[in-house]
C-alpha cells in the first residue's frame, strides 16, 4: 500500500487519541454544531474497534469502561422499564435510554432522535472483539453489560430509529443485526446470570426468525426495514462484522451485491437512494464497511479500492468528513443543511475509525 495510506493510518490514530475525552468517551466530531460535546455508542464502538486493532489498548479500554459506567448508572431505569413492559404497559419512546450522551456521561438537555437500539448492541459486540483480541477483560464492565442485555432482550422487537436517526415507526434490519450480534457477544463475556443468558438466547432466536420471515426481499437480499424493498448502506454490517448472514451465506452475498449495485459509485457509498441530508452524498465510513466485506470475502483488490477512495476524501490536513459533496443525490437540498448546521462534520471520528478497521483488514499498519 502507498505511503499516503500509512500516513492516514497514523493521522487517524492521532486524531482519535488526541480528541478522546479524559472520561473515555469519543466525541463524534469536535466542531460540528449538532454533534459537539456528544458521544454515540454506535460511532464510539467502531472507533474503539479501529484503535484496538492498531494497539491503542488503553484508549479502547477507557471507552468501554465509559460505556459500562453510562449504562450501569442507568441500571435502575432499565429494570423499571423492563418491569413496566412485563406488566403490559406501553413504554413511551421518550422514556427509553438515549442514543447519545455528553462526554461526561449524562443525558443531553436538547431534543434528539433518542430511541435507538443499535448502539447498545454494537457496544457489546465491540467489547467482546476487544476482549478476545487482547486476551483480557476490561475491568468493571459487568454491571453495564448486564443492564444492556436486559434492555435489549426486553425491547429488541420494538420499532425504533435507525442508524441515521430516522423512521422511528419501523423495525430496521441493521438494528436487528446489531442487537443480534451484541447479545451473542455478551453471552461470551462470562458475566451474565442464567436468566440473562436465557433471555439473550431467546432474543437472538427471535431476531433470526423474524429477519428470515420478513427481512429478506424477493431478490434474496436484506431489506432496509421490515416490509420495504429498499436497501441501505447500513445493511453491510449485517454481513460483516455482525454475521447475521455471514460473508459465505447466500443472503449475505446477495445483500453486499445489492448494496453495491444500488448505492456504490466510484468507490463511495450512499446511505440510501432517498437521502437528502446535506444533499445526499457518499459516506467514507460506508466505503469502509463495503471494503470490510470485500476483504473478508477475499476480494482484496475491491477492498483496496475502497480504502483508496476513503483516503482521497481527506482534507489537506488528513481529516475525513462525514460525507462528500460531489455526485449528490439531491443537490437542491444541500444548502438548507448548511444553513441549519454549518459545514459537514470534519473530522468525523467514525470515518477515521472505519479507515483504521479497513486498513487493518488489508494489513496496513504503522
Amino acid at each position: 500500500m502507498s505511503g499516503e495510506s500509512l500516513s492516514l493510518v497514523a493521522h487517524s490514530l492521532d486524531v482519535i487519541t488526541r480528541l478522546q475525552s479524559p472520561t473515555g468517551a469519543y466525541p463524534a466530531s469536535p466542531t460540528f454544531s449538532a454533534y459537539r460535546g456528544y458521544s454515540w455508542l454506535r460511532d464510539g464502538s467502531f472507533i474503539a474497534e479501529g484503535v484496538s486493532r492498531h494497539g491503542d489498548v488503553a484508549g479502547a479500554d477507557a471507552f468501554h469502561a465509559w460505556c459500562a459506567r453510562v449504562v450501569g448508572d442507568r441500571a435502575g431505569q432499565v429494570d423499571a422499564l423492563v418491569a413496566r413492559a412485563a406488566r403490559g404497559e406501553a413504554v413511551p419512546v421518550s422514556e427509553m435510554l438515549p442514543t447519545r450522551f455528553t462526554l461526561d456521561g449524562v443525558d443531553g438537555d436538547d431534543d434528539w432522535w433518542d430511541f435507538q437500539l443499535d448502539g447498545y448492541g454494537t457496544w457489546l459486540w465491540a467489547l467482546r472483539e476487544h476482549v478476545a483480541r487482547h486476551g483480557r477483560m476490561v475491568p468493571a464492565v459487568e454491571k453495564g453489560v448486564r443492564a444492556t442485555v436486559r434492555y435489549l432482550a426486553a425491547f429488541w422487537h420494538l420499532p425504533c430509529y435507525d442508524w441515521w436517526e430516522e423512521h422511528v415507526e419501523h423495525r430496521h434490519v441493521a438494528t436487528l443485526g446489531a442487537v443480534h450480534a451484541g447479545l451473542r457477544a455478551a453471552a461470551g463475556l462470562g458475566v451474565l446470570s442464567a436468566a440473562e443468558e436465557a433471555a439473550a438466547a431467546q432474543a437472538v432466536a427471535g431476531i433470526e426468525a423474524l429477519v428470515a420471515r420478513e427481512g429478506v426481499a424477493d431478490g434474496g437480499h436484506l431489506r432496509k426495514w421490515l416490509g420495504s424493498d429498499a436497501v441501505d448502506g447500513s445493511l453491510l454490517a449485517c454481513v460483516e462484522p455482525f454475521g447475521l448472514y455471514p460473508a459465505g451465506h447466500p443472503v449475505g452475498e446477495a445483500t453486499v451485491a445489492e448494496v453495491e449495485r444500488r448505492l456504490a459509485m466510484e468507490g463511495g457509498v450512499y446511505r440510501f437512494l432517498a437521502d437528502t441530508f446535506y444533499g445526499g452524498g457518499r459516506w467514507p465510513l460506508l466505503s469502509g464497511f463495503l471494503g470490510w466485506n470485500h476483504a473478508r470475502a477475499g476480494r482484496t483488490a475491491e477492498a483496496r479500492r475502497c480504502l483508496e477512495w476513503m483516503a482521497a476524501q481527506a482534507t489537506p490536513e488528513g481529516d475525513l468528513p462525514e460525507q462528500v459533496p460531489d455526485l449528490l443525490l439531491a443537490p437542491e437540498r444541500r444548502q438548507e443543511w448548511l444553513d441549519r448546521w454549518g459545514p459537514v462534520a470534519t473530522p468525523l471520528l467514525w470515518s477515521h475509525g472505519m479507515y483504521l478497521i479497513l486498513a487493518d483488514e488489508l494489513g496496513v499498519r504503522t
